[in-house]
């Protein structure tokens, strides 16, 4: 394919950017073809912005802001969704913190004042944060402590791939640091970073564009006006020579491991990160790739294979620094090592052959399936687009995702695999309860 041309067409979605006097900025994606609005909220903070002493804390305060807000008491929120049909949520990430709701059309204003309330204040009680700790504590247990691979790779290969504490702390937290946390603490951090200049609201579905924007300003217009705060680099070298760490998990029935590398800025180098985000396809994304078929498939040394960028979410929605990510669990006895070396091989074949015939459209294909399929409803499609805003003032780079991924020539696939080279590689394995490998 030449480079420059994609045979996959990117989307129109029809767009409205706007930003109020307060310094909120508010996309709003109209789609008429369902009675359905989904309504995002993303502020820039997430895990790399907690404080040394505070790990947990973006996570933790979440939680927070489903507590209750200046006008409503502890649930309210949960009923007045849930009463009116619609689902909700929020999330915590490396970069931002989401909260959404997916509601029918009629009950838009609905989860605009519920959204807009919280934003003047939640409601920081010390009930509320004792509560939440106890609630973020089991969670911990469930999701990490007493689940076999818990926290793998996410929390165990920040600490090998990254040096500075903004990257390689633990984003869910350690209990004295979440025991500690105090209302001073948590309105702080509210101040700090919970601030119209600080976020973005997202409406997408079935909206006209003038009743939506007049409900907004009704809403979020008189929210107090407080600017965003500076965002600090989290930028660090990267290796020069490989780094590897092993633990054992008491619950782990097999080996596993993770290994890393570091790839260019998703956003200041878009055009020569998108070469990693196909290449991680290329080599685990179904039967037919570079590592399913080498190391399930033939070698059996691997029972199953994955790859992706980043430690979590999607390729499209971290900042640097950030990583292509390769893990696999192997069978009893299995060799990490030659795994790894495995892997040097694909990724040497990948520079030196190039890649098979078709083997790069069909890749791209998938691709720009999931792509499309992600953005069909309307509340993936606010919730990426509140985060293209964010980080990029680009929501509309969403509908152009599939048309720049089946750009994405060969010989850039080739020149990205070229870069992943042991001495770059951050390595974590996981050993089995019994010690057996």
């Amino acid at each position: 394919m030449a480079a420059g041309r994609s045979r996959i067409p990117g989307v129109k979605h029809p767009v409205e950017r706007f930003t109020l006097d307060n310094g909120l900025r508010v996309v709003l994606a109209p789609d008429r073809s369902a009675p359905v609005v989904g309504v995002a909220v993303v502020y820039d903070v997430g895990i790399r912005s907690e404080p040394e002493g505070r790990t947990g804390f973006a996570h933790l305060f979440e939680h927070l802001m489903f507590q209750g807000s200046e006008n409503l008491e502890k649930l309210a929120h949960f009923r007045h969704i849930q009463g009116a049909g619609g689902t909700f949520n929020g999330s915590t990430h490396l970069d931002y913190t989401d909260y959404w709701e997916t509601l029918p059309s009629n009950a838009l204003e609905r989860a605009l004042f519920l959204e807009a309330d919280r934003m003047r204040g939640p409601r920081l009680t010390e009930e509320n944060l004792r509560n939440q700790v106890d609630v973020v504590k089991e969670e911990i247990r469930v999701n990490v402590l007493n689940r076999p691979y818990g926290g793998f790779p996410w929390l165990k290969l920040p600490p090998v791939l990254f040096s500075t504490f903004p990257n390689a702390h633990d984003g869910y937290g350690s209990f004295q640091d979440l025991e500690s946390a105090s209302i001073a603490d948590a309105t702080d951090f509210f101040d700090r970073y919970y601030a119209c200049g600080n976020a973005v609201l997202a409406v997408g579905g079935d909206l006209d564009v003038a009743e939506a924007t007049a409900l907004i300003e009704r809403h979020f217009g008189d929210v107090p006006a407080r600017p965003a705060p500076g965002r600090p680099s989290f930028a660090e070298p990267d290796l020069t020579g490989e780094r590897r760490e092993t633990y054992t998990d008491a619950l782990a029935p097999l080996p596993a491991v993770a290994a890393a590398w570091r790839v260019p800025d998703p956003i200041t180098d878009f055009t020569g990160y998108l070469p990693y985000v196909v290449l991680a396809e290329v080599l685990t994304d179904g039967d037919a790739s570079r590592l399913v078929e080498r190391l399930v498939l033939r070698d059996r040394t691997v029972t199953s294979v994955g790859g992706y960028l980043g430690l979590m979410g999607s390729p499209f929605d971290v900042r640097d620094p950030t990583a292509l990510v390769l893990q696999a669990h192997l069978p009893p006895g299995g060799d990490v090592d030659k795994v790894l070396r495995t892997v040097d091989e694909e990724l040497d074949r990948v520079a030196s052959d190039g890649l098979a015939a078709d083997e790069l459209a069909r890749t791209q294909a998938r691709m720009a399936t999931h792509l499309l399929r992600e953005t069909d409803a309307v509340l993936g499609r606010a919730l990426q687009m509140a985060v293209l805003e964010q980080q990029r003032a680009d929501p509309g780079l969403l509908g152009e995702l599939p048309r720049l991924v089946g750009e994405v020539t060969e010989e850039q696939v080739r020149a990205a695999a070229a870069t992943l080279r042991p001495q770059r590689r951050a390595a974590v394995e996981v050993v089995p309860g019994g010690g057996a490998r």
